[in-house]
């Protein structure tokens, strides 16, 4: 299968990065796509934000933007799955080209922008979700709102009934001002508004925050502060970043948001002060550059109590997914863990 699959991936590569994104979709759609193996162990099955998974390995936000792929993507062997950005309105994002692989340093750059058809849509498309998959929605504003803070209420309001968690994202650094919403109050005020839009659903879910690379130690005591004020259930660390740091790749100095392995050390250092800052009262999220089994670990090892991958599989491909788990159950036996949620944090001096 992985012979099949490096053929694909092969041929997908050759296309623009965006319009090989969505024959990846397609393919997925249409059946056409290698679907790996599925990896069931009792050490990898965790809980997050009492959500039960059989594993802590989920699909992050942006691969599948318009929830058109979910039973597919429920079957490859992910622990949970996660569409969207949605806004309220559908908006075409910014211009083209807007997304950019950096293949000599395995990373991504996309300034997309909150592209979407809209959270109309998107609630027919997850009313028809797979039932025994966990699936969030990454909750997003629209570029020319009056009110963004108001959006995401919108959103939640429309579509939490059909979710398992929803995910507040202030931290894209593709729609102007976004990442103003950070701040202590602004970001309070936004979770107020979208606790308020969870608890009028007849079955309010967990609700977590997306938070963003490169805040300083204060900023992200504030947040760790804020969370835990407004009970929110996980934090998501990171989104993508802005720096560009050591990168070898010509389209280095595209504008947008860099994600994949340059983004692994920055991204896991932030997983490991907010895992201190949040005195274990929120779970985590780790994001951003894991590329390989050994890198999971040393997320979940630094904090995390689950993972996301993505750019990832634009290098790697589908398979990905059962090597990284495959890797995962081998480390924890290696080191003596009988479950992944004993592990969490067991490394995280090594990254403050």
């Amino acid at each position: 299968m992985k012979l099949i699959e490096k053929i694909g991936m092969r041929a997908i590569r050759s296309f623009d990065p965006e319009a090989a994104h969505g024959l990846a979709l397609k393919a997925l759609q249409s059946g056409l796509a290698p679907r790996p193996g599925v990896v069931k162990s009792p050490r990898l099955t965790t809980k997050l934000a009492g959500l039960p998974l059989a594993n802590p390995l989920g699909l992050a936000a942006g691969f599948d933007k318009n929830a058109v792929a979910l039973a597919p993507l429920s079957k490859v062997g992910f622990g949970f799955l996660e569409v969207g950005a949605i806004t309220p309105r559908a908006q075409p994002g910014n211009a083209r080209p807007r997304l950019f692989r950096l293949s000599e340093d395995k990373g991504v750059i996309n300034r997309f922008g909150f592209n979407n058809e809209g959270m109309v849509v998107a609630a027919e498309r997850l009313a028809n979700r797979p039932k025994d998959a966990v699936i969030g929605l990454n909750l997003g504003a629209n570029k020319d709102s009056d009110d963004r803070a108001g959006d995401y209420a919108k959103v939640l309001a429309k579509c939490g009934q059909y979710l398992d968690f929803a995910t507040v994202n202030v931290s894209s650094p593709n729609t102007e001002k976004l990442r103003d919403l950070q701040g202590r109050e602004a970001l309070s005020a936004l979770l107020a508004g979208v606790m308020e839009a969870n608890a009028g659903l007849d079955k309010p879910i967990p609700i977590f925050l997306k938070i963003a690379p490169d805040l300083d130690h204060d900023a992200l005591a504030e947040i760790a502060e804020v969370a835990i004020e407004a009970k929110l259930s996980a934090i998501i660390a990171t989104n993508t970043t802005l720096s560009r740091d050591g990168l070898k790749s010509a389209q280095a100095g595209e504008m947008g948001g860099l994600s994949g392995q340059p983004l692994f050390e920055k991204s896991t250092r932030v997983l490991a002060q907010l895992s201190v800052l949040t005195e274990g009262k929120i779970p985590l999220v780790g994001v951003g550059g894991i590329g390989n089994a050994e890198q999971a670990y040393a997320k979940i090892r630094a904090g995390a109590s689950a993972l996301q991958i993505y750019s990832a599989l634009v290098y790697e491909g589908l398979s990905l997914v059962e090597d990284i788990l495959e890797g995962l159950d081998g480390f924890l036996l290696r080191d003596g863990f009988g479950n992944i949620g004993q592990a969490v944090g067991s490394g995280r001096g090594d990254w403050l």
